[in-house]
């Protein structure tokens, strides 16, 4: 018997809400990669290697304030701390562009990171009180989305008003609408499904019925600190950093490693690095609906990691010489890498009860922010000191390499008490 969907309409009203928002924040912190390849280290007198640090900074502020923005996510107020947020980071954003030296530069983007930081947790706390399991990782992969959408779009956009205004301008614009949708957020979020007034009464006891019971069958943990320390929350930090050392690696110097392979000006640099993330948008909607469907979470995470690794390496081993087949399997590895957030952040709520879910997620997201400031770093790093990408597409392979393996090991299904009724799989 099919199971009857509880008030549908959740998904038209939170989803787009969700999905625009993580859009601003990424967008807001992908553009750097467009500036790095347009002339901001010319005109500022960045080194190759204080560049690579500069576009990595920003995940050092992000890893340091995930933790207590959880905190204040879960205790007090989705709402009122993404609201912040959005006005902080869109003026940080459009600060970007008047800067005038490197020390500036430098704070601004440690300072981006720490008013960004709470709002992945924060989303993700968000989506765990309005959605059930069965619902979970497609409704993670719609936040996830607003990642690789936004980036298609804004390599396009950014590619073009570089060309037409340069990169000041366009830091400048890109960072107001994110002040201008903090208003909207504010009039159109609840915290809770209780405080809905566009849901029936009925519906709101369906639900909360519903996700009570999911937390019927899962075992107690104390506090954060029990939380914590439990084995599957560990490897799964270490898996994440792993995973984001492949994938912010690829993100910040997409643009750079393809105007290093072939030259092209910054709108065809645009249209190019846009493809990669047309394909990761099309796999994460595929990927997290089976997800669902088969409530299997591992499964739809380490065999794309595994595809992501083995093409990094097929871009190693086809050279700078043959662009288009380099330039094809880069599409594979970012569609790869990106496919499993869905389902991989579906199993944290399924392991441990809400009281501690939250924070356990933003302490594995801080571990990924970690990650992604090593990536960031070390792939710039290693493309300006041997004026190739090859030795960081070996770096972002062995990262992935590393991650299938911590993922394997992680055992979901130990952390359950009774099963979950109605004969549903476990994760």
């Amino acid at each position: 018997m099919k199971k009857h969907t509880i008030a549908p309409k959740r998904w038209w009203y939170i989803m787009p809400i969700v999905f625009i928002t993580y859009s601003l924040a990424y967008l807001d912190r992908a553009n750097f990669s467009f500036a790095s390849a347009a002339g901001i280290n010319e005109d500022l007198g960045i080194t190759r290697g204080m560049s690579s640090l500069l576009g990595a900074l920003f995940f050092l502020g992000y890893f340091f304030f995930q933790i207590p923005g959880a905190i204040y996510a879960e205790r007090r107020s989705v709402k009122k701390l993404v609201f912040v947020c959005l006005i902080l980071w869109g003026i940080c954003a459009s600060l970007t562009g008047m800067v005038s030296n490197i020390p500036m530069l430098a704070a601004i983007r440690f300072v981006l990171g720490v008013v960004e930081a709470a709002v992945m947790p924060a989303m993700l706390i968000y989506i765990s009180n309005w959605f059930t399991k069965s619902e979970r990782s497609r409704a993670n992969t719609f936040l996830i989305l607003g990642n690789p959408v936004t980036v298609l779009w804004m390599s396009v956009v950014s590619g073009y008003l570089i060309e037409a205004y340069g990169w000041r301008e366009m830091f400048i614009i890109e960072g107001f609408p994110a002040v201008i949708w903090a208003v909207a957020w504010w009039f159109l979020v609840q915290d809770k499904p209780s405080q809905a007034k566009w849901l029936s009464n009925q519906e709101k006891a369906d639900l909360q019925a519903q996700l009570q019971k999911e937390q019927e069958g899962i075992k107690a943990v104390r506090n954060y600190g029990e939380a914590f320390k439990s084995r599957n929350v560990i490897l799964l930090c270490m898996q994440y950093f792993t995973w984001s050392i492949g994938v912010y690696g690829f993100v910040l110097w997409l643009p750079s490693i393809l105007r290093n392979g072939m030259e092209m000006g910054m709108v065809q640099a645009g249209w190019l690095s846009a493809v990669p993330y047309l394909a990761a948008t099309i796999a994460m909607l595929v990927v997290s609906w089976a997800s669902d469907k088969l409530q299997n979470r591992k499964l739809f995470v380490w065999p794309l990691l595994l595809v992501g690794a083995l093409a990094f390496l097929g871009s190693w081993l086809v050279g700078a010489d043959n662009f288009w087949l380099s330039f094809t399997l880069l599409v594979i590895a970012g569609a790869a890498m990106y496919a499993p957030y869905g389902p991989f952040f579906a199993i944290i709520p399924e392991m441990l009860p809400r009281n501690v879910a939250g924070g356990a997620m933003a302490l594995i997201n801080s571990m990924g922010a970690l990650g992604s400031f090593l990536g960031s770093w070390v792939v710039g790093y290693l493309n300006g000191a041997t004026g190739s990408p090859s030795a960081s597409y070996i770096f972002m392979a062995a990262s992935l390499l590393i991650s299938v393996c911590l993922t394997l090991i992680v055992k979901p299904a130990d952390n359950k008490q009774p099963p979950v009724p109605h004969g549903a799989k476990h994760a």
